[in-house]
């Protein structure tokens, strides 16, 4: 009896391994996925202006980034006793204004970096909705809290997304013509939004991408909003909010992914981070004892067959 339908998944090229450097860019998925690639040790980095939901907020970002363009005090306001920035996430908001603005620049520098070295860089798209600051006529990434009233929602178009998705390839090649990009749908529910105009912003998403990536070979799509949606058809897989994916629902992704895209060879080397990871949290009866002694011992021996083999990895 199959109590599942399965999706099905084609394995992708070139695979990500330790030599791989990945990024990761969008909605909050994105960050759940780059924990996992965190977790193992793999040379990553994730959403270095914090979560960006939609594909405006991500092509502004990977403009600044890619043209070596900088912040000013002048793109800052202050507001709730803290200074922040249309084009990033609350969770870079500071105190402290030249602080902000050091974060800020900083992360273009290192992100630029980051896509001219990149072998995979991922592209996760959480919504269509978007959030128009009326006095300056700018399509924002984070509303900061400022009273709804300033503002005006639009859903973006298929057709502007298709743009917008071309600007962020073009960006991305023109620093990094080799890259793999690989685009994915998030599937947390964005229900603040009404669960009809959900749909309606998710559709426009999917279309858009398969629309561009049909144009171009190169282009890769991970169904991670498919797989939540038709094989996790259920809220036990839902956290308790009833909106994000459980960790259990994370996990199952996770192994799909990691089933296509990750060689079989990387998958050993894992193990072994994992195995170090769990040791590392191991809790002894008896701190004292010999036998914790020496578990100690191999656990360091095992930390520095890894590190000889990848320098990078820091336990």
């Amino acid at each position: 009896m199959k109590l599942q339908t399965k999706i099905r998944l084609q394995s992708q090229e070139p695979k990500i391994d330790y030599k791989s450097e990945v990024v990761l860019l969008g909605s909050c998925f994105a960050e759940n996925i780059g924990e996992k690639f965190e977790y193992f040790k793999f040379k990553n980095k994730i959403n270095p202006f914090g979560i960006l939901f939609h594909p405006k907020a991500i092509e502004t970002f990977l403009w600044m980034a890619t043209q070596g363009e900088k912040y000013t005090k002048t793109d800052l306001f202050f507001s709730n006793e803290q200074w922040h920035c249309f084009d990033a996430h609350s969770s870079l908001s500071n105190s402290n204004q030249d602080l902000l603005l050091f974060e800020l620049n900083d992360a273009l520098v290192h992100t630029r970096a980051n896509i001219k070295s990149a072998t995979h860089i991922f592209i996760t798209l959480g919504t269509a909705w978007v959030y128009r600051l009326k006095s300056l006529d700018m399509i924002v990434a984070n509303c900061h809290k400022i009273p709804q009233r300033e503002f005006e929602k639009e859903l973006l178009s298929i057709d502007e997304i298709d743009q917008c998705l071309q600007n962020c390839i073009h960006l991305v090649k023109s620093l990094n013509p080799e890259v793999q990009i690989i685009f994915t749908v998030s599937p947390v529910r964005h229900s603040k939004d009404g669960f009809v105009e959900n749909n309606r912003s998710k559709s426009h998403l999917i279309a858009s991408i398969h629309h561009i990536i049909d144009d171009n070979k190169n282009l890769r799509y991970f169904p991670s909003y498919e797989i939540m949606m038709d094989e996790l058809r259920d809220y036990r897989f839902y956290d308790t909010d009833m909106i994000h994916p459980s960790a259990l629902a994370i996990q199952y992704i996770w192994e799909r992914f990691s089933s296509i895209w990750i060689s079989e060879k990387t998958t050993h080397t894992m193990s072994k981070v994992e195995e170090i990871k769990k040791g590392m949290s191991h809790r002894p009866f008896n701190p004292e004892s010999e036998q914790h002694h020496n578990f100690l011992e191999q656990l360091e021996y095992k930390k520095y067959q890894l590190q000889e083999q990848y320098p990078f990895m820091d336990f």
